[in-house]
């Protein structure tokens, strides 16, 4: 898979962050970040195909079934695991996984996912385009329900970061996109690698700090344990319950692919971002993309297997040469 350097990269990043913390010292690594970001989502807006979306549109059904998968489903599911964290809804652990379940589904890797399944490529390509646009609001909405109260949640702060980092960039390559958008898309690779490396900058910075406080110290093998456990019955119950609904639906197999592999999908990109911008440098960052990078690797690995399921099923049935 060509994602497993990827993977690599950030497993290397946490290890660096651990042996050697201070190795960019010398850089200004917040400003770069900072400037990365903006950059990631300038390069997005650029990128997003006024036809493609066009395509996908008019079907409305599956678009209200993804979104509310990722942003109603997923999240509510994460508050079955409340009592198994002490502390509860005060744990920095069960707060890192419902983040994970706050945030939007991923682009590229949905949409190559459903391209190889044959599932409903336009439908994928509207649904990954707008998920992302939708967490930009959602995401931070749904987190304030429980860090307002505490302090923790400057909400006119945190909207004015959003805005300047992410929505601004956004609108400025969307307005340039009919004089660059197919340079951008003709280098999407290039541009892809560009994406990765900010987010393994996140990572490593996060990491750092989490380290250099000792945070992972105060931290039991059984929670990590727990976590893991916990990523692993997120991804089967969506996918299991998306799969059940798109039945219920009457959805056709086509539109079922789509949903199912939208559905379950989390975004490291925006997870990363996202966390950077509204948690700061804190040494609790680290944790919180914790479950976000198990949920990553776990999502690429189990649903090349499920598309590849879908292609041969496709080839048996005598609908794809």
């Amino acid at each position: 898979m060509k994602y497993n350097g990827f993977i690599i990269a950030l497993f290397a990043a946490i290890l660096l962050a651990y042996f050697v913390p201070t190795a960019l010292k010398n850089f200004p690594l917040e400003i770069i970040i900072d400037l990365g970001i903006a950059l990631i989502f300038f390069f997005y807006g650029l990128k997003l195909a006024p036809t493609d979306l066009k395509l996908g549109f008019l079907n409305y059904p599956s678009h209200i079934l993804i979104q509310l998968t990722t942003f109603v489903l997923f999240p509510l599911l994460t508050f079955l695991f409340i009592p198994v964290f002490e502390g509860g809804i005060q744990s920095d652990l069960w707060l890192a996984v419902f983040f994970l379940g706050v945030l939007p589904s991923t682009v590229s890797s949905s949409v190559v996912m459903v391209a190889i399944a044959k599932g409903n490529l336009p439908t994928a390509i509207f649904n990954a385009s707008i998920s992302g646009l939708i967490g930009i609001l959602v995401t931070p909405l749904w987190l304030s329900l429980f860090l307002m109260k505490t302090g923790e949640f400057a909400i006119l702060s945190i909207i004015t970061k959003l805005l300047l980092q992410i929505v601004f960039p956004l609108l400025i390559g969307l307005l340039l996109q009919r004089f660059l958008g197919n340079l951008a898309r003709k280098n999407s690779r290039i541009l892809s690698l560009f994406d990765k490396s900010v987010i393994i900058l996140i990572v490593y910075s996060s990491f750092s700090n989490s380290f250099n406080s000792n945070l992972f110290e105060s931290i039991k093998t059984m929670d990590l344990l727990k976590i893991s456990v916990i990523v692993v019955i997120l991804f089967f119950v969506v996918y299991g319950s998306t799969g059940y609904i798109c039945k219920l639906l009457g959805f056709n197999l086509r539109d079922t692919i789509t949903v199912r592999f939208a559905g379950t999908k989390k975004s490291l990109v925006h997870g990363s971002v996202m966390a950077k911008i509204i948690f700061g440098s804190t040494a609790s960052l680290g944790l919180l993309l914790l479950p976000i990078m198990l949920y990553h690797i776990l999502q690429l690995l189990l649903v090349a297997v499920f598309a590849e399921r879908y292609r041969k099923q496709w080839i048996k049935n005598g609908e794809l040469e």
